[in-house]
């Protein structure tokens, strides 16, 4: 007997110390991903598949990556002051579990600090990364490591960044990089590398950089074109940085020589940019764009069955999108006329403008939209829509400057908007707003402990599941 319960304590010691060098728990999820697509709601997530169906010659829905997921469910998404939230009071209650005042990031009501659950997961002894297709420190990444009680506050917000310890950062930059209040401040890469990052940029050999690293920043070259945004998925060109690369990146680096697991927040938050600007075309492509990075963690998934939990969701619907606009039916299938996203047409029409110069002229910007748009050719205008882009053209011919009109994240052309609108009608879509709505917002759920998502009704209650399914 004393021999057997010698021989007990050795097998129950010998599991102990196994769990403990960073085998998952039972039942507990080792590997978390949590995909948010910013501004994407319900009607988003639809649009897109009834899009994709539409350029098959068919009616009905083309399943996302995430859309068959076996858990599917809606959320409500109000702030603690507001029906209707912003970016940050949405990405607190997803992160921290709580209903802040819109503006705050990382905070309760009263201003104070609570962890998020990156941060518990990081004192649980895993590694964390935090990534997005626009600034780092833009608001809903930022709930994840800072905070602060504005969220236009992105130099403070980047100094958070570099004192929390994460292991992996990666999206298009950071957002105003030099302090506005103290000039004699350290520039936040400067602090990033004094606090132990290693700073890589597309362009490099990420593997050789990264290799003994300990934690890195990945982010788009300098010379891109925004460098608080990547470039939208329809505006992409060669050599781009993507979503589904940093995704790929993040994985690798947070796996790589690591017993212990790892949680990863990925953010598409372009889909937001581009429904501010109410752009269905390019909104749509990039809601697919977000879809083929959850692709790259399922396959992650698929080797990790046992040991994995997904999460994709939305902190707020933006735009206010109606999928039917009077007569029964739809026309999503003219939006693949579309070549550029708003932001991207109002960047070739400058180009125009600028290599024109007094030449300018209307012939020059109606063939623009003909090619970007197929105006004329795939596309037939009424007598009405023509004599609006006729007007709009010669208005812009006859501009001394150029008139821009302000979106949400993004200065937009006139010419580019009556373009996008017109595509827009001719889709029998329609949108309510520029801003956000109380719309519900969808959530998905694979793996680990995913049934549980299919039982929640608010956005503030995922951080919870989260945290028990995780054991964190």
């Amino acid at each position: 007997m004393k021999q057997m319960n010698q021989i007990l304590r050795i097998v129950f010691l010998s599991v102990f110390l196994s769990g403990c060098m960073g085998k998952a728990e039972p039942g507990k999820a080792k590997y978390v991903f949590y995909f948010i697509g910013d501004g994407m709601g319900v009607n988003q997530v639809i649009g897109t598949e009834m899009y994709l169906a539409e350029q098959e010659g068919r009616i009905g829905s083309k399943s996302l990556s995430f859309t068959t997921f076996p858990v599917r469910n809606h959320l409500t998404t109000y702030s603690g002051t507001n029906a209707v939230t912003c970016s940050a009071a949405a990405g607190t209650a997803l992160a921290i579990g709580v209903k802040t005042q819109n503006g705050r990031i990382g905070t309760d009501r009263d201003g104070r600090a609570l962890p998020s659950i990156a941060w518990k997961a990081k004192q649980a002894g895993k590694r964390v990364g935090i990534t997005t297709s626009v600034a780092v420190n833009h608001a809903t990444p930022a709930v994840f490591y800072a905070h602060q009680l504005d969220r236009q506050m992105y130099y403070e917000i980047g100094t958070d960044a570099a004192k929390t310890g994460f292991d992996f950062y990666g999206g298009a930059g950071w957002k105003q990089i030099f302090s506005s209040r103290d000039s004699s401040a350290t520039d936040l890469y400067s602090l990033l590398r004094d606090s132990g990052y290693v700073v890589i940029d597309h362009t490099s050999d990420f593997r050789a950089l990264s290799a003994g690293r300990e934690r890195v920043v990945y982010v788009q070259s300098e010379d891109c074109v925004n460098p608080s945004s990547l470039p939208t998925a329809i505006d992409r060109g060669a050599g781009d940085m993507t979503l589904s690369d940093i995704t790929g990146k993040a994985i690798r680096f947070l796996s790589e020589q690591n017993d212990e697991g790892f949680f990863l927040m990925v953010e598409g938050g372009i889909i937001d940019w581009l429904c501010h600007a109410n752009d269905a075309g390019a909104a749509f492509r990039e809601i697919v764009d977000f879809s083929d990075a959850i692709q790259v963690a399922l396959e992650f998934y698929k080797t990790h069955l046992d040991e994995t939990l997904i999460i994709v969701t939305a902190d707020h619907e933006t735009g206010g999108l109606a999928l039917g606009c009077g007569p029964y039916e739809l026309n999503l299938k003219v939006l693949a006329n579309q070549k550029s996203s708003i932001i991207g047409l109002t960047r070739k029409i400058k180009q125009l403008k600028e290599s024109r110069g007094l030449k300018l002229a209307y012939a020059d910007l109606r063939g623009l939209l003909t090619c970007e748009c197929g105006f004329g050719e795939t596309v037939e205008l009424s007598p009405e829509e023509e004599q609006l882009v006729r007007e709009a053209c010669l208005k812009a011919t006859a501009s001394k400057g150029i008139q821009l009109l302000k979106s949400e994240h993004a200065m937009v052309d006139p010419v580019a908007q009556l373009a996008i609108e017109i595509l827009n009608r001719k889709a029998l879509i329609r949108w309510a707003s520029g801003g956000h709505s109380a719309g519900a917002v969808p959530v998905y759920a694979i793996g680990v402990g995913a049934e549980q998502f299919g039982r929640i009704s608010d956005n503030t209650e995922i951080h919870g599941i989260i945290e028990e399914v995780a054991g964190y």
